[in-house]
């Protein structure tokens, strides 16, 4: 099985390994992001699919220096793992309505967590209603208490200095969209826009076809190795408050690049009025 085999899925494949006999634990992976676009409760969803939510589930209370969207409580996301039926052992699959941007973060935190066969249904719930497969109004019935036991660090991460370092030793990469990059003037007693000085823009949305499935691994090879990233060089990435940088995390294992995330990412860089920001459209 291919790197990128053991990270996404296809909606068929999936449909098929939930009819079989031993179906992955299945997650929808709620957020505010696309909540907007529909509220939760009138979505449909995959059939047995399990709630979760982005914010209050993978990731902790924030704020300040700690970013926007903290690594939750290794403890407390035991129990609610356990919850969902995920057991030792236990092949886990997340998706989203919004492309895997949101549910990218579940599959890292889970990762970072130890579960180690976590893949993210390629295009989200967008590539299950294009090849025609059920969907469900309700949630279904939780599964069976899992026994999974869970402990933190299993993927790498980086912290502020490291960030700052990696944008001039080797290749960091911002992946919020270009505007929030370039950034700008803000009204007085605002944190600052702009990104980490080095740093250079790749959009994850870039990353996706029309059809919010992930460019095919020779495409993404051309993507990065575009930026320098390549294995002469390492490579990290943040956004603004390390969601839709596991994206381009996750992108990067598809072809065997493995990336640190910086969780705190902008919204815990720029909280730190000592940190140095660039701004426009170059890294600086």
């Amino acid at each position: 099985m291919s790197a990128r085999d053991k990270l996404l899925i296809s909606a068929v494949q999936l449909a098929a390994e939930l009819a079989g006999e031993a179906p992955p634990i299945l997650l929808v992976v709620h957020s505010p992001d696309s909540d907007a676009v529909l509220p939760r409760d009138q979505r449909l969803r995959i059939p047995g699919a399990v709630d979760t939510d982005l914010a209050n589930d993978f990731a902790a209370p924030g704020g300040g220096r700690l970013g926007s969207r903290p690594l939750p409580d290794i403890v407390e996301l035991q129990e609610k793992a356990q919850a969902w039926g995920i057991g030792q052992g236990r092949q886990v699959v997340v998706y989203d309505h919004d492309g895997g941007l949101q549910a990218a973060r579940a599959w890292w935190t889970l990762r970072w967590a130890g579960v180690a066969q976590v893949r993210l249904l390629n295009g989200g719930f967008a590539a299950w209603q294009a090849a025609g497969l059920a969907t469900a109004q309700a949630p279904g019935a939780l599964p069976v208490r899992g026994d999974v036991v869970l402990s933190a660090g299993h993927l790498p991460q980086l912290n502020a200095a490291q960030s700052l370092q990696l944008a001039r030793d080797g290749v960091l990469l911002d992946t919020r969209i270009r505007p929030n990059y370039q950034g700008g003037p803000v009204p007085a007693g605002q944190a600052p826009r702009g990104h980490i000085p080095g740093a250079i823009s790749l959009p994850a949305a870039d990353l996706l076809q029309a059809d919010q499935t992930f460019f095919g691994n020779a495409q993404l090879r051309a993507r990065f190795t575009a930026l320098d990233v390549d294995d002469s060089h390492p490579v990290g990435v943040y956004c603004g408050a390390g969601v839709s940088a596991a994206h381009v995390i996750l992108a990067l294992a598809c072809i065997g690049v493995q990336a640190p995330l910086y969780v705190g990412s902008w919204s815990a860089w720029s909280a730190d009025p000592e940190l140095p920001v660039a701004q426009g459209s170059q890294p600086g």
